[in-house]
């Protein structure tokens, strides 16, 4: 289930019982390459605005597919391809442009830079991701400006008031 466009809702979102620390923690344990995107990044950035989905990018290197593999399966991922299809939580999966998953605790969309992503240079948002260290976990994330312009080129409704939030803290920040 994909969240409203507009504002997102506690019913599409997942957001009952949403708590990503046991993937990122997952991940950080098996040396997966994820990056946080999405609103869970906004939020590392300061944003007020909660979510209940946790959107991961990756770089879809063969090599690094059965350590993305083990991470979801350590927390009892559920995987479905693009369509919604189940498919086997293994190294082949990840080899798909984009999984939709779900754990008991958190659910969303984990992606590669073979998904079409028009003009965005993916491969150096994720050369220029953030890292944050706390509680024994590693996380990493956008950067704030690949977040807005990611943010811009989806262009929902709830992307560009996120974007515009997102350029507000900065510019407080600033000064």
């Amino acid at each position: 289930m994909s969240a409203d466009d507009v504002t997102g809702t506690i019913a599409t979102d997942d957001a009952i019982g949403f708590d990503p620390r046991q993937l990122l923690q997952a991940l950080h344990r098996c040396g997966a390459p994820a990056v946080v995107i999405g609103q869970v990044a906004g939020i590392m950035h300061g944003s007020a605005e909660l979510t209940g989905d946790l959107d991961l990018l990756w770089d879809g290197d063969e090599s690094h597919a059965p350590a993305m593999a083990e991470a979801f399966r350590s927390v009892g991922a559920q995987l479905a391809d693009d369509q919604g299809v189940a498919v086997a939580c293994d190294a082949v999966a990840f080899l798909l442009p984009k999984l939709v998953f779900s754990t008991p605790s958190a659910s969303g969309d984990c992606c590669t830079p073979a998904l079409p992503w028009g003009d965005l240079p993916i491969a150096e948002f994720l050369a220029r991701r953030q890292t944050a260290a706390a509680a024994g976990i590693e996380v990493n994330y956008l950067s704030r400006e690949d977040l807005i312009r990611m943010r811009r080129v989806a262009g929902r409704p709830k992307d560009l008031r996120r974007a515009d939030e997102l350029e507000r803290l900065a510019s407080a920040r600033a000064h």
